[in-house]
């Protein structure tokens, strides 16, 4: 008999506080160990660093401090004046701080009596002002913070800043970190917690636009109506995230222009580097730094056909946005500028309600098929191994499989399609794939293959009595 499968969203809900559970489980270690901890925490705007570091610390001895664009000096008066009131010491409080060492002298003392906890936010921005302070700040480390009892996080949202001010070979921090976490987003299994009301497909819809990024997340209204939602939210000019991906990029490049465009260009559809040059009319030679320094960012990725062997090296790469809010606003708020800041905000929601599905919560609900669903299946002992890889095929030709899932070890295969689409699916989808499956190369003369397939809106009565007979077809009904 054929399987059918209805998804269940799962969730993980600690005292209100969304996922995160391994990063609290790891700075919790960190925090337990008998010795100074020295950890940094970084990541883009808006994921919760900030949050997260909160509520690790809440029922701890723990200082807070966030720095600011100011100089050196005031940051440094800023801090000692937080030190000063937090340990009610009227000395440090009158005094004028030349130096940080004082400062972290009280700190140092207090902690032998208990561990304590110091975060820096947004420090990145006190390096930025005297880069001569990093070097200040190593020194501290190893004569007074390191042999004391102290948890010392830094934490920075620009990521390509704190990354060579704390973690790269040439910064004088090198090496003095205890460990590091780079927060990433939310991930869909998680969507539930925020929106407990909605059906999954409303909440597709919504992560389509927000993504994993909490802030965007809770911007959003817990009803159906993701079109007003965007309408408020996005399209608006006084609503931030209409702004978003200029302010976040400006932050962290300098010629944000040639940015902008590589990212128009990929969310166009034109995803293989040739394709990006050639459309901007530039070198192909010159592209790599940009795309390098967006990965890093997490704004795009590169991806291969997943039974590539070597992807590094291969010749099939395509660049994606990785980011579903950027993804989004490249879409449907760039390009509409012009009529939305001349008022004509009901011509663009027309335009954006007419290709939402088709044009971006179609390419994002395979994402989820791939990432999340399909991995929950596997370690729940659906498909009878445990497939290394799974990911998207494509060839030269332009033929493409939602859905590849590899065990490297043994001759299994899973081939997938995924449709998000007003009607069930109908057999001709399987047919079709039939015809693609044999242009995959992988094993192709000894292997053991299965096929399971993704609805959003279920499937045909034909297509279900069809694969009750067959145990190698799976039917998902999300």
């Amino acid at each position: 008999m054929g399987i059918f499968v209805h998804i269940l969203s799962s969730s993980h809900l600690m005292e209100n506080f969304i996922d995160r559970k391994k990063e609290l489980e790891y700075l919790e270690n960190e925090y337990q160990t008998g010795r100074s901890s020295f950890v940094v925490v970084y990541g883009r705007r808006r994921t919760g660093k900030t949050a997260l570091l909160r509520h690790f610390a809440k029922d701890k001895p723990s200082l807070y401090f966030l720095a600011t664009e100011e100089s050196e000096s005031e940051n440094r008066n800023a801090f000692a004046d937080i030190v000063a009131g937090h340990y009610h010491n009227s000395i440090l409080a009158s005094a004028k701080i030349n130096e940080w060492e004082p400062v972290f002298d009280l700190i140092a003392e207090t902690s032998k009596t208990q561990k304590q906890i110091i975060i820096i936010d947004e420090f990145q921005y006190i390096g930025k002002s005297s880069p001569a302070f990093i070097s200040k700040l190593q020194a501290i480390w190893d004569n007074k913070l390191q042999d004391s009892n102290i948890m010392l996080i830094l934490c920075g949202s620009l990521i390509n800043m704190m990354y060579d001010q704390t973690l790269s070979y040439s910064s004088p921090l090198y090496g003095r970190r205890t460990g590091q976490i780079k927060l990433k987003q939310i991930g869909f299994e998680y969507y539930k917690d925020f929106f407990p009301s909605l059906t999954e497909k409303e909440r597709i819809e919504r992560y389509a636009v927000t993504g994993g990024i909490p802030k965007y997340i809770e911007t959003f209204s817990n009803n159906g109506d993701i079109f007003a939602d965007i309408e408020k939210n996005v399209l608006s000019g006084q609503s931030y995230l209409y702004e978003e991906p200029l302010f976040l990029l400006s932050k962290e490049v300098r010629d944000i222009g040639s940015y902008f465009s590589i990212i128009k260009t990929i969310a166009s559809g034109k995803c293989k580097q040739g394709e990006i040059a050639s459309a901007l009319e530039i070198k192909n030679t010159n592209l790599p730094k940009y795309l390098n320094t967006l990965i890093e960012l997490d704004i795009i990725e590169r991806e291969v056909p997943v039974t590539e062997s070597n992807p590094e090296k291969s010749k099939m790469g395509l660049y994606k946005i990785k980011d579903n809010f950027i993804n989004f606003w490249f879409k449907f708020v760039y390009p509409n500028r012009s009529y939305l800041e001349s008022g004509y905000v009901e011509v663009v929601m027309n335009k954006l309600k007419n290709s939402f599905i088709s044009n971006h919560a179609a390419f994002v609900y395979e994402e989820i098929c791939r990432n999340v669903y399909m991995r929950r299946m596997a370690a729940e002992g659906v498909f009878g191994f445990f497939p290394d890889k799974i990911g998207r095929w494509w060839d030269r030709k332009d033929t493409e499989i939602d859905i590849v899932a590899i065990g490297e070890e043994g001759r299994n295969i899973i081939f997938g399609e995924c449709k998000y689409t007003n009607s069930p699916m109908d057999i001709d989808i399987y047919h079709k794939l039939l015809h693609k499956k044999d242009m995959v190369t992988w094993n192709r003369n000894d292997r053991n293959e299965k096929y399971v397939f993704f609805s959003i809106n279920g499937y045909t009565e034909r297509f279900e009595e069809f694969a009750k007979k067959d145990d190698n077809i799976i039917l998902i009904q999300t």
